[in-house]
């Protein structure tokens, strides 16, 4: 199996900069991209099937894949294990499709370690102030909770420069267009 990571696009960024967001723009602009799904030991939420929100397994089953080298990256965040198996990444890139994977900083760094080819790009707000803003917003979290978020966003703002690219989340759909163009770039 011969597989192209030039077609693996790698998007990090702080937590409250719209990552989702510009990637649901981009899928709906580029419906042939695959938006890899992680792995976790988490439970499922209430309306989440497995395969499509995540893959759900038990602890057990998770670090026996891990110990088989079949994850990209993989991380520990609130005491369940999430992780980007290689397989089916690998697959969707050996027939030509175009991956995302939306992951964290630490798993970007994962991913940059085996296949720096892929595309790196990190999301970054338009000003720390208004990514503070926009965690400080949400209400949907514990003021313990948003603090942590705030603390690990300086971090993260911090890491931008390890990335191929950074593009600016003002307007979603200027920034998807911005990863797409890139994307087109990279594979040219």
């Amino acid at each position: 199996m011969t597989v192209d990571w030039r077609n693996l696009l790698v998007l990090s960024g702080p937590s409250g900069v719209g990552k989702g967001t510009v990637v649901n723009r981009l899928l709906a602009e580029r419906p042939g991209v695959w938006l890899s799904v992680s792995t976790t030991t988490r439970p499922p939420r209430p309306g989440e099937v497995d395969g499509i929100a995540y893959y759900f397994v038990d602890r057990d089953e998770f670090h026996a894949i891990a110990d088989a080298g079949g994850f990209l990256e993989f991380a520990e965040y609130a005491g369940n294990l999430y992780g980007t198996q290689v397989t089916p990444v690998a697959e969707r890139l050996s027939h030509g499709t175009p991956v995302v994977l939306e992951i964290d900083l630490a798993g970007a760094r994962q991913v940059r370690g085996s296949h720096p080819e892929a595309l790196f790009v990190f999301l970054a707000p338009p000003s720390a102030a208004e990514l503070r803003r926009r965690l400080s917003s949400r209400g949907t979290e514990s003021d313990a909770v948003a603090a942590a978020r705030l603390a690990l966003a300086d971090q993260e703002l911090a890491a931008a420069d390890e990335f191929d690219r950074v593009v600016v989340n003002d307007e979603v759909p200027r920034a998807a267009g911005e990863l797409l163009q890139l994307w087109d770039e990279r594979r040219a």
